[in-house]
Formats: C-alpha cells, structure tokens, sequence
C-alpha cells in the first residue's frame, strides 16, 4: 500500500517520452501530474506571466558566463541575485517553494525542473530517469510535429539536452542522465509506455512499501 504522500520524481532526456510515462503512471494511480503544469501554478503564485517563466523554464542563469562551472553543484539564490530581480534564478525559486508545497499536501508525478534533487531531504520521493536512442527520440519528435526533417530533430534534441543538463548540472550536486543520480533508468524503447508505466509503478510500490511513512 502506498504512503498517503508521496512524489514520483522524472527527468528525461528531449523526445524520450518521458512527459508521456510520467502522465500514464499519474493517471494509473490517480494522482496529480505536473509539467508545465507546474510552470502555470508557479507563474501565478510569484505574479509572473506565463511567457517569462517560459522563457527562463530548465534553463541556467545567464549570468553565469561561462565563468562559473555548472558543475559546481551548489545552490546558486544567495549570490545571483534578489530572487525576485527576474531571470532563471527567481523562476527556479518559485518552483522550487511550489514543489515542496505539492509534496507536503498530495501524491503527484513531477517532470523535470530538477524535482529529484529539490525533495532529496523529503521522504517518499522516488526519482526516475526516461531515456531512448537518439533515433528514437527523433522519431517520436517528428511524430508529434516539433519538426518536420530528421536532422532538425536531431538538433533540437541535442539543444533542448544541453539545456537540461546545465539547468540540471548547476543547481544539485549531481549529473543530469547519469545512472547514479536516480532510483531507476529507464530506456523508453524497450517497451510501450503502457508496459513501462506498469513496470514503473510495481517498483514505487517496492520501494515505498521499504521507506519510512509520511
């Protein structure tokens, strides 16, 4: 049986299908599920518009330059700036203060934004990590009309993937993709995402059923 709280955390690499997964295993157990969704509930919690936090969504500071590693890991707010000065920094803030709302008042599913490392000191948060072959993924890009030609795909994919992983890389202490940064990888070919969210879900359970109760 499933804790009364509890988050299901997903990163994903771009046209993996991650966003898909993670909206199956919320519908199959009944449970909230955000993407943008969350961008939505952050934009208006900080009065922001919606196309700003758009702007600065999964994205790394500008600020940075080049003159500061993402991979230094730390949390960035205390020099970057006033959090309500504008930019990435003040969008990861709200989203940062949602997430944890979310997981303190109901069971959800979270894609990307780094959820994993922001409720890393919560209990009964399971993260996860969707990825595919590159072909794969420029075959489900194509499929849902982001672009027209495989070589666009393929570029966009390899953008929208840099993008992520300094997002990811600059604000946790761990490495965006890389196995030992999640509870469970998984590579979305190897099964229909029906299939994967049944596999998915029998491992939260198993896993949850061993953590501590909320």
């Amino acid at each position: 049986m499933l804790p009364q709280r509890y988050v299901i955390t997903i990163g994903r690499s771009f046209g993996s299908g991650g966003r898909a997964l993670g909206r199956a295993i919320a519908e199959r157990l009944g449970i909230s599920f955000y993407d943008k969704e969350l961008l939505v509930k952050a934009a208006e919690k900080a009065g922001y518009n919606l196309e700003y936090f758009e702007k600065n969504d999964e994205r790394a500071p500008s600020v940075v330059g080049g003159v500061i590693p993402f991979s230094m890991g730390f949390y960035p707010m205390s020099w970057i700036g006033n959090p309500g000065g504008g930019g990435s920094d003040s969008t990861y803030s709200a989203q940062c203060d949602l997430m944890h709302e979310l997981a303190a008042s109901e069971p959800c599913v979270i894609v990307g934004r780094s959820a994993d490392y922001v409720l890393r000191d919560l209990p009964n948060v399971v993260n996860i990590f969707v990825h595919a072959p590159m072909e794969e993924c420029v075959r489900r890009i194509m499929e849902r009309g982001d672009v027209a030609k495989e070589q666009d795909a393929r570029a966009l994919a390899e953008r929208t993937n840099k993008l992520r992983a300094n997002f990811y890389n600059f604000y946790t202490d761990k490495r965006w993709g890389h196995a030992h940064s999640y509870h469970l990888c998984l590579d979305s070919s190897s099964l229909p995402i029906d299939e994967l969210a049944d596999f998915a879900i029998d491992f939260v359970r198993r896993k949850l059923n061993d953590a501590p109760s909320s």
